[in-house]
């Protein structure tokens, strides 16, 4: 199974994503990410069996997340494969901790994969037809989290979706 670790956005944050998601659709083209898929990857694991994906659960399930808010204040796109987002324009040095501290624990885990840059987004779009940006409303969100969730990306006939397997404790 196909596993991440994500902050999932508070029901009124999710909303308001999601009418970004609609503006930024209309302008951009691509497929819109569905409101209940909203996320922001802190790590990704990939590929795990099963009896990987209990010990994760149980490790996240462990996690006491240290309270924080997270700023998103800007637009942001990845060229290929035309994914369009929402981010910050500056780093968020208690979102890089939370970040580096998971992969800390994933990598005395046995996992590997800890990506060289992090870039905190939310992905709306994918294989968005344009990256004209400077159209796009101004934004000033607040993403206020205490926990992260273990998510299991898989595929049915409704397409690409995912399920939360564990919280960590709040």
């Amino acid at each position: 199974m196909r596993l991440f670790i994500a902050l999932v956005p508070p029901p009124e944050l999710r909303r308001e994503l999601g009418e970004l998601a609609d503006i930024a659709h209309a302008r951009c083209g691509g497929r819109r990410m569905p409101d209940e898929s909203l996320h922001l990857t802190l790590a990704f694991i990939g590929e795990v069996e099963e009896a990987q994906a209990t010990t994760l659960v149980n490790w996240v399930q462990s996690l006491a997340i240290i309270p924080g808010k997270c700023r998103l204040d800007g637009w942001g796109c990845f060229k290929r494969p035309g994914i369009v987002w929402i981010g910050s324009q500056a780093s968020d040095p208690a979102l890089g901790e939370l970040h580096r501290e998971l992969w800390q624990g994933l990598e005395a885990c046995g996992w590997s994969g800890r990506p060289d840059k992090f870039v905190h987004h939310v992905t709306l779009l994918r294989r968005a037809i344009t990256n004209r940006l400077q159209d796009l409303p101004s934004i000033n969100l607040t993403w206020p989290y205490s926990q992260v969730a273990l998510i299991q990306s898989f595929t049915d006939e409704r397409g690409a979706r995912y399920r939360t397997l564990a919280v960590s404790q709040g």
